[in-house]
């Protein structure tokens, strides 16, 4: 069973620091601010932060899946 609310800080944390990687990464060493396409940066790292979020639903390394009490049954 996950503590789904650290498993959703965790995921939304290394999102947050994909989408603000994939952003960077998006913008063009020595372009102007106004020479920078904004709206494809922007849907670059929406996708990345769409796409880190399902791969974080295989499980994060820093959220441990805990079995539950003898008796409950797993979810």
């Amino acid at each position: 069973m996950w503590d789904w609310k650290k498993w959703l800080k965790a995921a939304l944390i290394r999102a947050v620091k994909t989408f603000a990687q994939t952003a960077g990464a998006s913008i063009t060493v020595g372009a102007a601010i106004s020479e920078v396409d904004w709206l494809r940066v922007v849907s670059v790292s929406g996708v990345a932060f769409v796409l880190s979020m399902l791969t974080s639903l295989a499980g994060l390394p820093e959220v441990e899946r805990t079995d539950p009490p003898d008796g409950l049954p797993d979810e």
